[in-house]
């Protein structure tokens, strides 16, 4: 296996696979002006949004955090901030500056859409121009933050492609790569096996309280266990009938050999290498959003009926092993690792396989979902606003 990639550093330190220019709206009513300037400056890249207006507590707290950790995200050179409200544009620009990047906040009273999205388009051209020089260096491989989840998972995922990520993983760990899971709810029926893998007491104990606190949403708002979710029709028609099924599928993505180093909450960043749990949505947009707002530059996402999930800054490795969907959804797989259920791959050839297609992202190349122009930015909400 390979022990270096070539990305970009960034001003704290922190590696990134990509080099965008990111035009952020803080709320709603930012994201017309937003688009005009993205539209204005080819090449910078903006993530509208439909939250951010009387949001409060926790979820504005998250509101907030997703914002700040996206733009202070490696795979981002710089940012523009637009919001309503000039005071809060600061307020995430501040937290996004204090990652040592260039950013720039503008408040659309008092001033319109016009004048706003002039000052802000002039502000991105050169964030653009100045990110254009930017190089990328050799790094070593433990700089490389890698998270995952899955979707659209059927029988195939639990015998294939899942446990395709749990060897990549379990080669990763060894070299001090850090490493993010979550999707709490489908770990339900499993989440004994995660629990047995904590390296502490004190991360078992944190863990089993962000399980009880998800399990006590779903029964504060489920009709009927969670069926009308969980499994999804998608993951039935995959031969997957329940959510037990379901989560010890899900759960070989961590592989055999990993512990679970520590438990975060939603858009929060580790502090160490290793293995991270973060408490999070089981939603494909909104859990790889997650994932980019706490840091991850790339991302394994095992399908078995297909998914065609992307991220605006956060490549999204697809892999299948399903034969049926590599066939007719081969536009969206960057990996085929069908071959395990015909016996003409082994577990570590899968494994190898997903590695190098993760060396030649992390190294520049596009995956399907960002040639394809897959963007999902998606939000996580905790409850209604104000």
């Amino acid at each position: 296996m390979q022990r270096t990639f070539w990305g970009y550093r960034r001003e704290n330190g922190r590696i990134g696979v990509r080099n965008h220019v990111v035009i952020l709206p803080v709320d709603d009513l930012s994201n017309a002006a937003a688009e005009a300037v993205a539209n204005n400056i080819k090449g910078a890249m903006a993530l509208p949004h439909p939250y951010g207006r009387l949001q409060f507590g926790a979820d504005l707290e998250l509101h907030f955090r997703t914002l700040i950790g996206t733009g202070c995200n490696p795979n981002v050179a710089a940012v523009v901030v637009i919001c309503i409200e000039e005071e809060w544009a600061k307020k995430v620009a501040d937290g996004i500056r204090a990652s040592g990047k260039p950013v720039a906040h503008f408040g659309i009273e008092q001033h319109g859409d016009h004048d706003t999205i002039m000052r802000a388009s002039k502000a991105a051209r050169e964030y653009l121009q100045w990110a254009s020089e930017l190089r990328r260096e050799e790094r070593p491989l433990k700089d490389l933050w890698v998270s995952t989840k899955c979707g659209e998972s059927d029988t195939t995922s639990g015998c294939g492609a899942n446990p395709t990520v749990g060897n990549a993983f379990d080669k990763l760990y060894p070299h001090g790569v850090t490493m993010v899971f979550g999707e709490t709810t489908e770990l339900t029926g499993g989440e004994h096996l995660v629990a047995a893998r904590c390296r502490t007491d004190e991360v078992r104990k944190k863990f089993q309280f962000v399980f009880d606190r998800y399990q006590q949403v779903i029964d504060r708002h489920k009709t009927s266990d969670l069926m009308d979710s969980q499994p999804t029709k998608g993951n039935i028609a995959g031969g997957l009938t329940t959510i037990e099924e379901k989560a010890l599928g899900n759960i070989q993505k961590i592989g055999r050999k990993c512990l679970v180093d520590g438990v975060i909450d939603k858009a929060e960043t580790p502090t160490s290498p290793g293995l991270w749990f973060m408490d999070s949505s089981s939603a494909a947009a909104e859990m790889v959003t997650l994932c980019a707002a706490a840091g991850f530059v790339v991302h394994f996402f095992p399908t078995g009926q297909g998914n065609v999930i992307g991220n605006p800054i956060l490549p999204v490795i697809k892999l299948c092993a399903n034969p049926r969907t590599v066939r007719t959804m081969a536009e969206h797989i960057d990996v085929d690792v069908s071959g395990l259920l015909r016996k003409e791959l082994t577990p570590d050839q899968a494994g190898d396989k997903l590695l190098d297609c993760m060396f030649r992202t992390a190294n520049g190349r596009l995956t399907a979902a960002e040639a394809l122009g897959h963007r999902e930015f998606v939000l996580t909400r905790l409850y209604e606003s104000a």
